[in-house]
């Protein structure tokens, strides 16, 4: 598959025509892949829960748009912010296994590249901070 204007542009699309303001397209040959492989299109407004995935790091990189990416301490204090822009000097990042984040869409069309280990699973117990 080329991943081309007109992908992301259609995701896009699909994002702000969603009620929670994303969309995914997933990347993998079958569900039974041993890694996770995706583009998500994400608007502004989109929220996002802090979370963290207790089995696998997670590599994002900015296809388009910008995105700040915050990240928090077990009692939920922010201690860092990243803003991965496409026109910038900072397009990718890898969160590790274990660490708390949620991210912000701050331009409309933003569009990410994400990769995790393992088959695809929900959020599980642990992984969403309840405040």
């Amino acid at each position: 598959m080329i991943i081309d204007q007109k992908i992301l542009d259609d995701l896009s699309a699909q994002a702000k025509a969603s009620p929670r303001l994303r969309m995914n397209m997933d990347l993998r040959n079958s569900a039974a892949d041993q890694s996770q492989r995706m583009l998500n299109a994400l608007e502004p407004g989109t929220v996002m829960p802090i979370h963290r995935h207790l089995s696998s790091s997670e590599t994002v990189a900015i296809l388009r748009g910008k995105i700040c990416w915050h990240f928090y301490d077990e009692s939920g204090k922010e201690t860092e912010s990243v803003v991965l822009d496409a026109n910038g000097d900072l397009r990718c990042l890898n969160v590790e296994k274990g660490r708390w984040h949620s991210l912000e869409c701050l331009e409309s069309g933003s569009v990410l590249f994400e990769c995790k280990d393992g088959p695809y699973a929900p959020l599980g117990e642990g992984e969403v901070m309840k405040l």
